[in-house]
């Protein structure tokens, strides 16, 4: 992917039926809110250029995924609320999603996305 920019979009899942809704956190802004003041999320949210992040102020678990420039699995963990991640060396983007949601669509380590980006 070239440019990243905030939006919504669609994440392919190889195992997954349909397409996931995405939310991208491009921006300084965007990435450094994230999912904090949510009850939850529909989908999942990309945070680029990124290879950590932290639960602190959020009121639900996550699922992480680590994903390297191909937007490859490199892990995948769930992270309880007042969680700090561990810095990923080969981690360019994360992806969040509610925790539970990245087995249930089959994403795991060495899987690799797909995303589709809507267009304003």
């Amino acid at each position: 992917m070239g440019k990243w920019k905030d939006g919504t979009g669609a994440l392919a899942v190889p195992a997954a039926s349909t397409p996931v809704p995405l939310e991208v956190a491009a921006s300084y802004r965007a990435r450094r809110r994230g999912l904090l003041g949510r009850d939850g999320i529909a989908g999942a949210l990309l945070i680029v250029r990124t290879n950590s992040v932290h639960t602190f102020g959020m009121r639900f678990a996550i699922d992480v995924a680590y994903l390297d420039r191909s937007l490859r699995v490199l892990s995948v963990v769930t992270m309880r609320p007042g969680r700090l991640g561990m810095v990923r060396p080969r981690g360019r983007h994360v992806l969040e999603a509610e925790a539970g949601a990245m087995a249930a669509w089959g994403l795991r380590r060495g899987v690799r996305v797909g995303v589709d980006l809507d267009q304003a």
